[in-house]
């Protein structure tokens, strides 16, 4: 009787320890998700599962769809294939660009960055 007891006190902390390391944290990325796709709007940059990158420009909640406009490519996809949204924080930054002006016949590239000059 007393075996039977134990083993079945065992079984309960196993199925506990089960729940609280396996099911609870899925449940909360599952929520977590769903905010996400309920607060997606126009203009969010989002990254799909196939790991494109693109601006969301429509949704169609009736059908579950999202248009992307990728660089001037407008795609459709089902809402479950946005993998997430880019914060606007993270954004990638521009890079320095150069330019070159003539002056006098004279060939000048300027650049955003500092010059070696404005370093030392």
């Amino acid at each position: 009787m007393n075996s039977s007891v134990s083993t079945i006190i065992m079984f309960v902390a196993v199925m506990g320890l089960m729940y609280f390391m396996m099911i609870r944290p899925q449940k909360k990325q599952q929520q977590k998700r769903k905010e996400m796709m309920n607060q997606l709007k126009k203009g969010d940059q989002v990254i799909t599962i196939g790991r494109l990158h693109g601006v969301v420009d429509s949704i169609n909640d009736a059908d579950q769809t999202v248009t992307l406009d990728c660089d001037g490519i407008f795609l459709t996809f089902d809402r479950s294939a946005i993998g997430r949204v880019v914060p606007a924080a993270s954004a990638p930054e521009k890079t320095p660009t150069k330019s070159a002006v003539v002056e006098d016949s004279k060939i000048i590239e300027k650049t955003d960055d500092k010059s070696e000059e404005d370093i030392k």
